[in-house]
């Protein structure tokens, strides 16, 4: 009898271990495993992992670098067995410091500031596909359009717009002194440069074999800054006519196109950038088409309206007819204070201003939760900082660089929630430098979709922020060892979501 329960009690304990056994694994199993039919027929990536954050880190700023992905559903650097870490293979060029992210296309270009390349990555493979060019000068400012058919690079220490084209395999230089910005649409047939403390825009345009002037003489006279090559040219850089309205531009630093593919807006920085008035000008997108070839001069206008934004522009995001540019604008004491201004495309007119983060505003994205994240460097310098330094007790002495603005209820709000010099400062998750009210520039923003939260590269670090309350996630199991300089949503269901 006691023999018969040892045996009973025996087989209760495998029958327990087995059960434990098989529940690990199919918890395991389906942790893991994906759908019969992925989303758009998108590869299952070797990591398994459905929902990467991709994530440029430098170990010591020259050399070193590295993408890690890291699994954004869960929050974790490694598998959840804890046995292995994840990232894209083959690439190692320092400082990964600027990622164009295309998750439509299944892939993405990299550039690297300290060897001045760029690296095409295939989010299928996890693996760097091979090079996206090189340029004779490190960018300022790199465009790539979804096509992949060109890669524009803006150099600003040798005064050119480079230019490669993938379908000829040929690399072009337009002189371009002070050049230090470029963008490009969609669809590759707008690309526009912008000088450096200027108030003109040059516009490329290419021509055709038989649309080959008699000299280069002859397409000088049309008004093009520089034509490549000398003897048969094929780009140029053409000035940006808007017509009778000469202050149409105003230290341009920028230019976001329009969703219905119709209409530019050029982000006018203004006194931010040493000139006088920050606007935003509308651009007719037909005019200033690649294949658009001037045949008079001045060039055909493409100046559609002009619309005043006191709060100051540096960067924008449309959704549908509504809007949205950060900037910074002069206060009497001579610092800047971050706004965020919202303007109705239906009757050009700034339906609204909201203080926000102060520094140079250069990342915006829409989240969950309806809300908009504006992302700035340089925060340090700005009012809230002064007003920190004078003892401030409000949020008004915030001084971070990141802000959620609820689209709902028009309200903002600066992330972390601190106030310098109180008890309520950063204390869970702060940087290695150790500010427990400040954490430094951000530069790196997306939006893991349908999770409620975002990814952050802030301060050199990976910080998570919930939509939903703007709350810090704990970011314990994401740090990455070395400096983070920016993050990008792999899964993402459009290019336009990142």
């Amino acid at each position: 009898m006691k023999s018969l329960r040892a045996q009973v009690f025996c087989g209760l304990l495998v029958a327990f271990a087995t059960a434990g056994l098989t529940s690990c694994h199919s918890s395991l199993y389906y942790a893991y495993k994906f759908p019969e039919f992925t989303f758009a027929n998108r590869p299952v990536p070797p990591s398994l992992l459905a929902n990467r954050v991709m994530i440029g880190v430098t170990a010591n700023g020259v050399s070193g670098g590295s993408l890690q992905i890291v699994d954004a559903k869960r929050d974790l650097r490694n598998n959840i067995q804890n046995t292995k870490t994840f990232s894209i293979s083959g690439y190692g060029s320092g400082y990964p410091n600027l990622i164009l992210n295309f998750p439509a296309e299944v892939s993405g270009y990299v550039y690297s500031s300290a060897q001045g390349d760029i690296q095409i990555i295939n989010y299928s493979k996890e693996s760097v596909a091979g090079a996206g060019g090189t340029f004779p000068a490190k960018s300022t400012a790199l465009a790539v359009p979804p096509t992949f058919a060109h890669v524009y690079s803006a150099m600003e220490t040798i005064g050119q717009l480079g230019i490669i084209d993938n379908a000829t395999g040929q690399s072009y230089g337009l002189v371009l002194p002070n050049v230090f910005q470029v963008v490009v649409n969609s669809g590759d047939t707008v690309v526009l440069a912008m000088v450096r403390n200027s108030n003109t825009i040059y516009r490329l345009v290419k021509l055709n074999q038989n649309q080959y002037p008699t000299s280069t003489a002859a397409v000088l006279a049309l008004g093009a800054a520089d034509c490549q090559p000398f003897n048969l040219p094929v780009y140029c850089a053409v000035p940006v006519n808007t017509g009778t309205h000469a202050n149409a531009f105003d230290r341009p630093m920028g230019a976001y196109f329009s969703l219905d593919g119709n209409s530019v807006y050029v982000l006018n920085c203004g006194a931010e950038c040493g000139g006088t008035t920050s606007s935003v000008t509308y651009l007719q997108q037909g005019v200033l088409q690649n294949n658009h070839i001037p045949t008079t001069i001045p060039d055909t206008s493409s100046f559609i309206t002009q619309v005043l934004v006191p709060g100051g522009v540096t960067e924008a995001l449309a959704n549908g007819t509504t809007l949205y540019v950060a900037g910074q604008q002069l206060q009497p004491d001579g610092l800047f204070a971050g706004h965020l201004s919202i303007i109705n495309l239906a009757t050009n007119t700034v339906t609204g201003k909201y203080s926000i983060s102060d520094g140079t505003h250069t990342k915006m994205l829409f989240a969950d939760n309806n809300t908009l994240w504006i992302g700035s460097q340089y925060c340090a310098t700005g009012e809230r900082a002064h007003q920190a330094a004078l003892g401030v007790t409000t949020q008004a002495a915030n001084y971070n660089c990141l802000t959620s603005f609820n689209l709902g209820t028009l309200t903002p709000a600066i992330v972390p929630f601190v106030i310098p010099g109180s008890p309520t400062a950063v204390v869970q998750f702060p940087n290695t430098n150790q500010n427990q009210y400040y954490y430094g520039d951000l530069t790196g923003l997306c939006w893991v979709q349908g999770f409620n939260k975002m990814y952050t590269a802030y301060g050199g670090q990976v910080h998570i922020f919930s939509t939903v309350d703007n709350s810090e996630i704990a970011n314990t199991n994401v740090i990455v060892q070395g400096t983070a300089l920016d993050v990008a949503y792999m899964d993402a269901i459009t290019d336009a979501d990142d």
